[in-house]
């Protein structure tokens, strides 16, 4: 129900929108339609879901009028089939009881009542039909005698008709009340007629009735028919109380029933309980239907309405009688008489409202009617008395019953023009003293009867105070005078004597009330003459009950502020509690009754109180603020005047009426003297007496205050006691103390001897005081309480020329100050002027400016100011948990003190000065947040400045030292807070230059300008603006400072932000912006709004389109909305925009969103105040889109605006601080579960690793990202710098915002597999650990004592998230920027710093016992074997905690060393000097700490310290104990796949089976010799290499054809089949590798004979059935593909032996005979290359010492290209040439472009395509755009330097520059590559240039262990870069310039990334030793390769090895000597 409830209230806000929902709705109700022709088929039956709906939609329309006519339909529906339908039971659910059909029936009746009432349409439709459907009801539960069944269904639905009636007609309502008065009112009517004949002589309301004159003629006429109704009226009511006198307790009903005796009594109840209870209950009923006609029709038939009147009145008078029946009078006892009070009570209610109801549509001028008022009138006063006296009175319906009489009543007398008043007046009186003599209603609380009544009264007043003032008057005066009439006691038993009638109690009460709320002085000058009479003269002037309730009313009524009652109230109660002094000492204090003492210490103490609170006068307020403190004084005086009696008793009570006079008072205004002198007396008594709250304990002990007026006790132990404690009075009286001091101006003396002439204290004095022997002594001991006052900072000795009065004036000094401080937090009382709190350290420095102080005082008056400071951090500190508004108020205060003290550094006294500035650094110390308050930062900058009061004061030295004070507290202010937040405190600059005019209303704007242009920022590298580490010096927020600061200079290492220039400017953006919007409102305002029909054309607010695109409709209403609203919904619906752009990839146009988030935030901050809940609905649907955009659109543009507008947003309005911050933290959680960014873990190609799949990298191959994971996480790693930057802000003072943080950690480290492992992430992934530790040192801080197991949960998730990044390999990546990888590396130092420094309060929790939390701290620290919910099971969480903190900083120094390596890789210092050794031991535990963390991170270790042997050995023992927990990760292989292992046939190698899958170069390891074939391991290399693409396996062909020379048990060439069934291009790539194996061992190696033999008879046959296994289709394209290369490949052989002229022309002869059959022969090195056509004139025989190579060019296009897109392709086809070794490195050379391409280096490499195809033939092919060295050096006689010049323009131009960029890249490449690979023979014929100027290296017959010469190795170097090739690496020639630098980085780096895989490469080559290629033939080449790879070297050894090895090939002479004799020999250029 609560779901569709929900549902139908949204379509009721737009049921257009939502009208399928509402169709849907409808559809659900019950189908009630009324059957056709009356017929009486009986109704399905209805479900309780079609119900709910019915409902439902009856609220829908309730809600909304304008739903259409087809919703209504239903309801209608519904309810015309009542009777027929839901009237019998057949018609209900199943169990349906009928509580629940009442219920429904009430829920439903009530909508569609308020719907009618909404819409005029409904409203009519239910006239038309509704009144017939009640009168059938009523026929239906008349029918059957009101049973079960439909009878009581039909009473159901007519009780809710009763309450919620639907329109009638007006011919139906007739019907119905005929209906009803013949059902129901008759047949009660005579049931309570009989009733009432039976009781009728115990009423007199009838006789009074029928007594009323009939003839009357004019007004005179009518008053005196009013007096006599009146006299009549009253005449029952006031019979009672004559007998006695005056009002007594016991009722008249009582009386007349106790006279009567039991019989007549009885005889009434029984006549009343022959009246059934359902009579009752149908009459309530129709008496309700009768108020419901009345009140839809307005009027019925006179008849009808005299009858329903008549029936009505019957009831009525039967109540009196009714409620006089005493309880032991019935029959019916228990629940069965309860009812039939209750059903008799509501009946008659619903008689007395329709009675009232009926009196309305009487002539008004008619003597019948006003006959009949005053009838009425006196019926219901009588039935009034007969509730007040009944038994049944404290029942809540006699309650109610009472209050509709009561508003009967008054309705009736306001009418007519108050006509009745005087007929009501004359017996209202003898009601109210009835009311008031009721005993159950003494106490504060009277009852709801006495409220009704008083109620009454004062609408009678209000109403007869213009009518009839005399009358008015004389009922007041009547009720006053009352209160002195006294009761005759002697005639009443002794038991029964009272000593205050409990009548005149109330009655004060009720007057004191009635003066309140009519609130006339007129009334209270009546009243207050005869309450003070009594307090004085009568039987009030001697304490006793009724003194204290006439004192309580005389104060109730000063409080109204009627000056002569107030004065002559407040002096009465002064001299009373004066009097109250007098009896001190004397023996009659010892009898005083109890009252006295009450009226003492409560009521006069309560009523100063009072009045204090609800003066409302100013003028009266200041007077009454006089008198009390002058009450004080005297009272004080006259204490401490007794000798040896303490003051505490009579001070102590005033003193909360004197904080709450003072509240409203300003201490900082003038005060005159005589005021300031009342307050020092007020303090001194407050010291003296040890009132004031102790200032030196932690809390207040209280005592029960002291009634005794006999405290004891000498000046100096009170005095010492207040200053230490315990408190020994009423604790009210400690808190009014703190108030009072709140509001108290300083107590400064010009002259201490002004204390000792003006003070009346001289008794404290007096040799003869029993406070002590001697002036002396007493003066002893207030130094004594002033030192301990102070804390001890100044000693008792130092105080030795103070004397007693200056002690005491200090001690008070101090107290006041302290409690200032202490307990209001050093807040001043209100400016009524000003909404600014200010800091009370203005009263606390007023003391050091009173001139000539003694140095004793002087210091006494520094430690006061010291000990207010105190005070008030104190105060502080404990409201650091406060949240919402009350920490905003201590922001505030915080902020208030800050600013003084700042203002406060212009002083003239120097003493002051350094005083200020003291605290000011403590305060700020304590609370950094004030470093970012908008407040202080103004005060420091601007307002402080103008403090300076040059114009008066000419002191030019002065002038200057303060300037200089002033420049030197700003400049460490600021670059403080730009240490620890930059983006908050540039915002805070930028909206304080935004500030109207800000430089110039200064005075001294050149200062400001001074000293912000001395500010900067560096962006990478060491700030000199402050010393050590801060949180500036994270990379990631120093770019969000950048970002924050508007700049838009491209980041770069060593960028400057300038913090002026950049704040002046975006400050000038913001002021723009905002001028904008203003502008526009303006404007729309000043011509009137937009008139109806026209759209708003013309403001397009720059963003490029007009204003009227995107809104509703151009025929909109615009004069109905704000144009606020107008922009606020056209900004919503352009950042709706930019998210669906950025959803759909589209591109964003940077300067366009910045533009548009900037004015929306001009307008969000232009609309704070409004208070437009349509304003507010768009304020937060925007506020949430600028938060949310730049999360959406995930690029680092979109993320530095967003960062501008935060920052913009949340400095310019710090309560929106919070809103925003939660927004974020939903946008970053979001984040993580669509996985972008820092959290895209399943992104495709998320790094290097991934693109190395499956060749190097286990895991599936993945198609390239759409988008470009960085930019995601280069954008995170910004919005981590603003959470960052708020997190230093926050952190002290906002709870909320500081557990908004905690959500987002808590969410960010929930699970490490949810970050992106991308290397680029690295710096942005530590910065996320770092906050999260930084969030966990909060453990040290008050406010989140109460969090500390959370924050030690998350941070050990912390620990978990930081280890779970060495679960990969370590890998780099480069980015364009070149100060990335400087930042990453700075920021995973800074990661490291904070774990070597972290500094978590767990020394403390140990030492300190009371330490909140501490339990918890150390009970998780000492826990043993528990399961911790973030590291399982353990055996010592402290122990386990400490190793994974050493293992998470060793990894991480790691890995700070690796990138900071990356970062500088030409930086030849290591930085890892100063770190000690770790031992074996500590290895092994790292290993052990690592593996039981995730064994992943055990892996990496090996990885990371491949020449650790204790790593590998330790890991691959546990790999062996825990194979069961690791199947899934394949990087476990190497640990126990091992030759060994295969030897031993280990058990561990049935595992195989069941593990995941490794990388193909892994498991093409396990091909070599050493693993012998094993069955269980090449089963696994079978399912790995059966798990990958055939098409990726293709690139390891060699390898795996050499890998049949060991496939004994067939695996290999079983999988080499099956590939083929699935990959065409594999089995041809397959039989061409095998047909080029095929060919003779060379002589000389007998040896190997039988192998070699074996394996080439394997190879036809495999290749036979490969073509075998070839399917018709496949088979025919491998014809025509092999025989279409063959026929080409043959032409070589055909041009052998013709003449080198005639070469050329017969290759264009051979090719003319070959034709291409069909469409999709491919280039066999390219696959995806279809052959279209031969160039036929392209044929060019080529020399070589081989048979004759030819090169032909093919027409190709590209296979999933455009067919029409035709490229050229050339090929070299050679015969007579093997060409596997060129094949082996190039494969080399293609892994290392991946690595390349995959890390992101600059490196260029290109591995063209070799295959051979056949016993010493092969495909090559030709490098594009090429020529080789030795073409150039032909057409041309310089060098390569020259040449560049020649081809691509000047040194210096573009284009030679990119040439050389482009040469130097393809160098470092080729240099890495040769490094490796060692090729030799590279002469110039061996090195291509294409034309970018790019090298290529080709021709690869010496490579590994092999050279020309016969192995001569002349050339020595790693790789070739002669003398010509320096010239353009290194333009300086000396190896210092840039080019070389960048040559010999991208050398370094490429050198890295070829290291991390080397394993990967050693395989590769050495599958390929047993081949038969030369580069095998001698030394050991595998083991050279490794080597060369140095694996035992570090990352930085193995980059300074690269570099030596770059300057040893730098224009080495072996080089050019090698060049030199191949131009010799060969005659190739030089």
């Amino acid at each position: 129900m609560e779901a569709l409830t929900e549902l139908c209230d949204l379509v009721a806000q737009n049921p257009d929108l939502f009208a399928d929902k509402l169709a849907w709705i409808c559809s659900r109700c019950p189908p009630c339609r009324p059957p056709p022709g009356g017929a009486t088929a009986p109704p399905p039956r209805a479900t309780r879901s079609q119900l709910h709906a019915l409902v439902a939609l009856a609220r829908l329309l309730s809600r909304c009028p304008t739903a259409p006519a087809s919703a209504r339909a239903p309801l209608l529906d519904f309810l015309r089939a009542v009777p027929a339908a839901s009237l019998r039971p057949s018609f209900w659910p199943q169990a349906f009881p009928l509580e629940q059909i009442s219920l429904f029936f009430s829920d439903l009746l009530r909508y569609a009542a308020q719907a009618a009432d909404l819409s005029p349409d409904i409203a009519a439709e239910f006239s038309a039909f509704f009144g017939g459907i009640v009168v059938s009801a009523v026929a239906v539960f008349v029918a059957s005698g009101g049973g079960n069944g439909e009878p009581a269904i039909a009473r159901a639905f007519l009780a809710a008709v009763s309450r919620n009636c639907p329109p009638v007609g007006p011919a139906e309502s007739e019907q119905l009340v005929g209906c009803l008065l013949d059902q129901f009112a008759t047949a009660g009517a005579a049931d309570t007629a009989s009733a009432f004949s039976a009781s009728e002589n115990s009423t007199s309301w009838s006789s009074s009735a029928q007594s009323t004159p009939t003839k009357a003629k004019g007004k005179d006429d009518d008053r005196e028919t009013a007096d006599d109704a009146a006299s009549e009226v009253s005449s029952s009511i006031s019979r009672g109380n004559e007998s006695s006198g005056g009002i007594t307790r016991r009722s008249s009903a009582d009386q007349s029933m106790s006279n009567e005796g039991p019989g007549p009594a009885r005889q009434v109840a029984a006549s009343f309980e022959e009246e059934s209870i359902e009579s009752l209950e149908k009459q309530e009923i129709a008496f309700r239907l009768f108020g419901q006609v009345l009140d839809r029709t307005g009027a019925i038939n006179t008849e009808q309405l005299e009858q329903v009147r008549k029936v009505a009145t019957k009831q009525i008078k039967s109540l009196p009688a009714f409620l006089k029946i005493r309880k032991r009078d019935w029959r019916e006892q228990g629940p069965q008489l309860k009812v039939r009070i209750n059903t008799k009570l509501s009946c008659c209610q619903a008689a007395i409202v329709v009675q009232i109801k009926s009196l309305v549509s009487l002539d008004s001028d008619g003597k019948s009617s006003k006959d009949m008022l005053r009838r009425t009138l006196a019926l219901l006063l009588d039935a009034a008395e007969a509730c007040i006296l009944s038994l049944w009175r404290k029942l809540k319906l006699c309650e109610e019953l009472f209050s509709t009489l009561l508003t009967g009543i008054s309705q009736i007398a306001v009418s007519r023009g108050g006509q009745l008043l005087r007929v009501l007046l004359i017996p209202l009186k003898p009601l109210v003293l009835t009311t008031c003599a009721q005993a159950d209603m003494l106490g504060n609380k009277q009852g709801t009867m006495f409220e009704t009544v008083m109620k009454l009264c004062c609408e009678i007043i209000e109403f007869g105070w213009s009518k009839d003032r005399a009358l008015v008057d004389t009922f007041i005066m009547g009720l006053a005078a009352s209160i002195r009439e006294r009761n005759d006691y002697e005639e009443q038993d002794e038991k029964e004597k009272q000593t205050v009638p409990v009548a005149q109690l109330n009655l004060i009460c009720l007057l004191a009330d009635l003066s309140s709320s009519v609130n006339k002085w007129e009334i209270v000058d009546m009243i207050l003459p005869l309450f003070i009479e009594s307090l004085e003269e009568g039987d009030a002037s001697t304490p006793g009950l009724l003194r204290l309730r006439l004192l309580d009313a005389v104060s109730r009524m000063a409080c109204l502020g009627f000056e002569k009652s107030y004065r002559e109230t407040v002096v009465l109660m002064t001299r009373s509690y004066l009097d109250k002094l007098k009896n001190i000492g004397l023996e009659e204090n010892k009898t005083l009754p109890p009252e006295a003492t009450t009226e003492r210490l409560e009521t006069l103490p309560t009523g100063f109180l009072l009045v204090a609170s609800r003066l409302t006068s100013s003028k009266l307020r200041s007077d009454y603020r006089h008198r009390l403190l002058s009450l004080c004084s005297d009272v004080g005086l006259a204490a401490e005047s007794k000798s040896g009696r303490s003051g505490a008793d009579f001070l102590g009570p005033l003193l909360p009426a004197v904080a709450e006079i003072c509240t409203d008072f300003d201490p900082a205004a003038n005060v005159e003297p005589s005021l300031l002198k009342l307050f020092r007396n007020l303090w001194f008594y407050i010291v003296l007496f040890g009132l004031a709250p102790p200032i030196q304990a932690n809390q207040i002990s209280t005592k029960p205050v002291s009634t005794s007026l006999s405290s004891q006790g000498s000046i100096s132990s009170i005095a010492l006691q207040a200053v230490s404690g315990p408190y020994m009075w009423n604790e009210d009286w400690s808190v009014a103390v703190q108030h009072i001091a709140k509001g108290t101006p300083p107590l400064v003396v010009s002259s201490v001897k002004w204390l000792e002439d003006e003070l009346e204290l001289n008794a404290l004095h007096n040799p003869g005081s029993r406070r002590g022997t001697s002036n002396e002594k007493a003066a002893v001991g207030q130094r004594a309480a002033l030192s301990a006052a102070l804390g001890g900072r100044v000693e008792v000795a130092a105080m030795n020329t103070i004397s007693g009065v200056k002690a005491t004036y200090l001690l008070a000094v101090a107290f006041l100050e302290i409690t200032r401080f202490r307990y209001n937090g050093g807040i001043l009382c209100a400016d009524s002027s000003s909404t600014k709190l200010r800091s009370a350290f203005s009263c606390v420095f007023e003391y050091l400016l009173t001139p000539n102080l003694m140095p004793a005082v002087s210091q006494c008056l520094t430690a006061i100011v010291n000990r207010a400071f105190d005070a008030a951090v104190a105060w502080l500190e404990e409201k650091i948990s406060d949240i919402g508004q009350e920490a905003e108020t201590r922001e505030s205060i915080l902020s208030a003190h800050a600013c003084f003290l700042i203002k406060n550094l212009s002083q003239r006294d120097e003493h002051v000065r350094d005083i200020s500035v003291n605290l000011l650094t403590q305060l700020r110390e304590k609370f950094p947040q004030v470093l970012w308050n908008s407040s202080c930062l103004d005060s420091l900058l601007f307002s402080g400045h103008n403090e300076l009061p040059s114009i008066h004061v000419h002191d030019p030295a002065w002038l200057a030292t303060v300037r200089s004070l002033y420049q030197k507290i700003a400049r460490e202010w600021i670059t403080t807070a730009l240490s620890y937040a930059p983006c908050t405190t540039q915002g805070l600059l930028q909206e304080n230059l935004c500030k109207p005019n800000a430089l110039q209303r200064t005075q001294h704007a050149s200062d400001v300008v001074s000293l912000l242009s001395e500010i900067r920022i560096c962006i990478i590298g060491k700030n000199d603006s402050w010393t050590g580490i801060r949180t500036a010096n994270i990379p990631a927020v120093i770019y969000s400072a950048a970002a924050a600061s508007g700049a838009k200079k491209e980041l770069s290492e060593g960028f400057i932000l300038e913090v002026l220039s950049t704040a002046v400017v975006s400050a000038t953006v913001k002021c723009n912006h905002a001028g904008e919007i203003a502008g526009m409102k303006r404007l729309y305002d000043s011509i009137g709004g937009f008139q109806t029909g026209m759209a708003p054309v013309g403001l397009g607010l720059g963003l490029g389109q007009s204003m009227n695109v995107g809104l509703p409709s151009p025929q909109l209403n615009l004069k109905k909305e704000s144009f606020n609203e107008i922009l606020l919904s056209r900004f919503v619906h352009l950042l709706q925009q930019f998210v669906g752009s950025a959803e759909k990839g589209l591109s964003m146009e940077k300067s366009l969103f910045r533009e548009t988030c900037s004015q929306a935030t001009a307008l969000l901050l232009s609309q704070l105040d409004s208070e437009s809940k349509s304003s507010m609905e768009g304020f937060s649907q925007l506020l949430r889109l600028l938060c949310w955009c730049p999360a959406y659109i995930s690029t680092p543009d979109a993320m530095e605006i967003g960062v501008f507008i935060w920052t913009w947003l949340v400095s310019a309005a710090p309560s929106l601080g919070s809103l925003v911050l939660a927004e974020l933290v939903d946008a970053w959680l979001w984040t993580i579960d669509t996985k972008r960014g820092l959290f895209a873990s399943e992104m495709n190609n998320s790094g290097p690793a991934a693109k190395l799949r499956p060749h190097l990298v286990p895991g599936e191959p993945e198609a390239p990202p759409q988008k470009d994971p960085v930019e995601g996480i280069i954008a995170h790693r910004l919005w981590l710098g603003f959470f960052i930057d708020r997190f230093e802000v926050v952190r002290h003072d906002s709870i909320e915002q500081l557990l908004l943080l905690g959500r987002m950690l808590q969410g960010t480290m929930k699970s490490p597999s949810h970050f992106s492992h991308h290397p680029v992430a690295a710096g942005t992934f530590f910065t996320a650990m770092l906050l999260g530790l930084k969030f966990c040192s909060c453990q040290s801080q008050k406010n989140v004592q109460s969090s500390k197991l959370g924050l030690q949960l998350l941070e050990d998730r912390v620990y978990r998230a930081s280890l779970s990044w060495f679960a990969y390999g370590p890998e780099w990546h480069e980015t364009n920027s070149k100060s990335f990888a400087q930042s990453e590396a700075q920021s995973v130092s800074l990661f490291v710093h904070h774990l070597m420094n972290e500094r978590v309060d767990k020394d403390s929790i140990a030492t300190d016992s009371s330490s909140k939390g501490r339990g918890h701290e150390t009970e998780l620290n000492s826990m043993t074997d528990i399961s911790h919910p973030v590291w399982g099971r353990m055996d010592n969480y402290a122990i386990g905690r400490e190793k994974r903190k050493q293992l998470l900083l060793m990894l991480c120094q790691h890995e700070a060393d690796r990138l900071d390596v990356w970062a500088q890789p030409i930086n030849t210092k290591e930085n890892t000097t100063s770190r000690t050794k770790i031992s074996s031991d500590k290895w092994l535990e790292h290993v052990r700490t690592a593996f039981s963390v995730d064994p992943r991170i055990a892996f990496s270790l090996t990885l990371r310290f491949p020449a650790n042997s204790n790593i590998t050995s330790e890991v691959t023992q546990l790999v062996q104990t825990h194979i069961l927990e690791i199947r899934t990760i394949p990087e476990a292989l190497p640990f126990f796949v091992t030759p060994k292992a295969v030897e031993e046939n280990s058990i561990l190698l049935q595992q195989l089976p069941h593990w995941a899958s490794c990388s193909i170069t892994q498991a093409l390891e396990f091909f070599t010799p050493p693993y012998k074939g094993h069955p269980r391991v090449m089963a696994y290399v079978m399912r790995v290499l059966e798990s990958y693409p055939p098409e990726r396996v293709t690139f390891f062909m060699p390898q795996l054809v050499q890998a049949l020379r060991y496939d004994e048990e067939k695996l290999v060439e079983r999988y080499l089949l099956r590939a083929c069934q699935r990959s065409n291009i594999f089995a041809h790539i397959l039989i061409w590798n095998l047909q080029g194996e095929s060919f003779p061992q060379e002589a000389g190696k007998e040896g190997e004979v039988v192998k070699g033999n074996s394996f080439q008879a394997m190879l036809p046959l495999i290749r036979q059935k490969i073509i075998d296994s070839f399917t018709p289709d496949a088979l025919d394209l491998f014809e025509r593909e092999f025989n279409f290369f063959d026929k080409v490949t043959s032409i070589s052989g055909v041009l052998y032996p013709l003449p080198k002229e005639e070469r050329r022309a017969g290759i264009k002869r051979e090719l003319e005979k070959i034709s291409i059959e069909g469409d999709d022969l491919y280039i066999p090195t390219a696959t995806n290359r279809i052959v279209r056509g031969i160039q036929l004139n392209s044929g060019i025989p080529l020399q070589s010492a081989a048979k004759v190579p030819i090169m032909i060019t093919f027409d190709v296009v590209e296979k999933n290209g455009d067919p029409n897109d035709v490229k050229p392709e050339a090929l070299i086809f050679k015969v007579g040439d093997d060409c596997r070794q060129d094949v082996l490195a190039l494969q080399v050379i293609a892994l290392l472009k991946d690595i390349f391409d995959a890390v992101g280096i600059n490196l260029y490499l290109y591995p063209y395509g070799v295959l051979p195809t056949g016993p010493e033939r092969g495909i090559i092919e030709v490098v594009p755009n090429t020529r080789s060295r030795n073409q150039m050096g032909e057409t041309t006689d310089g060098g390569l330097y020259e040449i560049f010049q020649q081809d691509y323009g000047p040194v210096g131009s573009s284009t030679f520059e990119t040439a050389r960029e482009l040469f130097m890249i393809s160098s470092a490449g080729y240099a890495v590559a040769s490094l490796l690979l060692q090729p030799k023979d590279r002469h110039n014929g061996n090195l291509l240039f294409d034309n970018k100027g790019r090298l290529v290296h080709i021709d690869f017959g010496f490579i590994l262990e092999t050279s020309p010469g016969g192995n001569m190795r002349f050339e020595s170097a790693q790789f070739k870069l002669s003398h010509e090739m320096t010239q353009l690496l290194d333009p300086s020639g000396s190896m210092k310039s840039d080019t070389w630098n960048q040559f010999v980085s991208l050398c370094v780096k490429g050198y890295l990334a070829a290291r991390r895989h080397m394993h990967g490469i050693l395989t590769t080559v050495l599958l390929m030793v047993d081949s038969g290629l030369p580069c095998f033939s001698r030394g050991d080449p595998i083991g050279n390769l490794r080597k060369r790879f140095h694996p035992e070297m570090t990352d930085r050894e193995a980059a300074n090895f690269m570099i030596r090895t770059c300057n040893d090939a730098y224009n080495k002479w072996t080089t050019a000597g090698y060049d030199l004799i191949q131009y010799l020999q060969q005659g190739i250029e030089k």
